[in-house]
């Protein structure tokens, strides 16, 4: 028999692809609430003081169907973060190791200075100097996403003789992602100076070709 677990909108079974039996059907719809509702609950109130009610109640759904999905609110969290090392970014193509660079901080720094991004990363980097499980999750999102990106940029520069072939990975990716982590996460600047994006694009590319 095929169970229907999650409360809101159930269509009829007929309308659903059969399962096998004794499965539980877990609508990946709900599931996409919930993921959203986390990020909103985790924006609104933090981590310590986020609740699997709180998340329900955004989400629109029973706890039951929270539940059935994660055990408790920090393998929910940290399911979600790990999904953003998957997610990514898209890998600038512009034809110049410094268009790259500037594309890549313009979409970075969108991504990091989004309402929910702003409130979120923070509160986690914090719960994450106390537990290990977040430290290691956030460190996995941030370094596959970001770094993988980045990893990219120099090794498509080096192939067009840009900068030279094998220079340090570790050091090139501090230059490329730090000062920009710096001043959206670290100090969180309101609002970036004018064309500081497209200078701190032509510094690294100096800094890159001088390693």
């Amino acid at each position: 028999m095929t169970t229907n677990t999650d409360e809101p909108g159930t269509a009829p079974a007929r309308t659903r692809r059969r399962a096998p039996a004794g499965a539980a059907v877990l609508r990946e719809d709900v599931t996409e609430a919930i993921r959203a509702a986390v990020f909103e609950e985790l924006a609104a109130v933090g981590y310590a003081r986020m609740s699997i009610e709180g998340i329900a109640r955004r989400a629109g759904v029973g706890k039951t169907a929270v539940y059935r999905r994660w055990r408790s609110k920090l393998h929910l969290v940290l399911d979600l973060v790990s999904a953003l090392a998957v997610q990514g970014l898209p890998a600038p193509d512009t034809g110049t190791l410094e268009g790259d660079l500037r594309l890549l901080y313009e979409l970075t720094s969108r991504a990091l200075r989004h309402p929910v991004a702003s409130q979120v990363i923070p509160d986690l980097q914090a719960e994450a100097a106390r537990n290990p499980e977040i430290a290691d999750a956030m460190q996995k999102a941030l370094r596959e996403g970001q770094d993988g990106v980045a990893s990219g940029i120099v090794a498509a520069a080096a192939e067009r003789g840009e900068i030279r072939q094998g220079v340090d990975i570790d050091l090139a990716l501090d230059l490329i992602s730090g000062p920009l982590y710096w001043r959206s996460v670290v100090i969180r600047s309101p609002k970036l100076p004018k064309g500081h994006l497209a200078a701190l694009a032509r510094a690294t590319t100096a800094a890159l070709k001088a390693l």
